[in-house]
């Protein structure tokens, strides 16, 4: 029995989401200026398509049964970002695009921390009784 369904952990996955996305966009702003330098993201879709090709190894118990293998993935979301313009030296770093990421992670980081409170202040008040 899951007693918390997976609403909260589904809510911690996206906070590291949102915590990653915010540690490669500051690394991203902190070599802005790093001779070639190519910006990285955060991706989502890499994320879901990793899980999605992984395979995993299984017992088979009928011949029919399809064969599963373990693979290993490599750091899952992290992304070379693709069709962005150089600078002069080599660097594809947009300062402007990595300032509103920032800004659209923090609002996103917002939403799902309100989210989360709302659900342990639930919690909260079905512990209490209702009052």
């Amino acid at each position: 029995m899951n007693l918390f369904s997976n609403t909260i952990s589904t809510l911690e996955h996206a906070l590291d989401y949102s915590s990653a996305k915010q540690k490669v966009i500051s690394q991203n702003i902190a070599n802005v200026d790093t001779p070639n330098y190519k910006a990285k993201d955060v991706s989502f879709k890499a994320v879901f398509q990793d899980v999605m090709e992984q395979s995993f190894e299984a017992n088979k118990s009928d011949s029919r049964h399809y064969d599963f293998f373990s693979r290993p993935s490599r750091l899952p979301g992290i992304i070379n970002k693709q069709n962005v313009n150089y600078n002069e030296n080599g660097n594809s770093v947009d300062l402007d695009k990595e300032m509103a990421d920032m800004a659209t992670n923090q609002i996103y980081y917002n939403a799902v921390t309100e989210r989360i409170n709302g659900k342990f202040n639930t919690l909260q008040s079905v512990i209490r009784g209702g009052r």
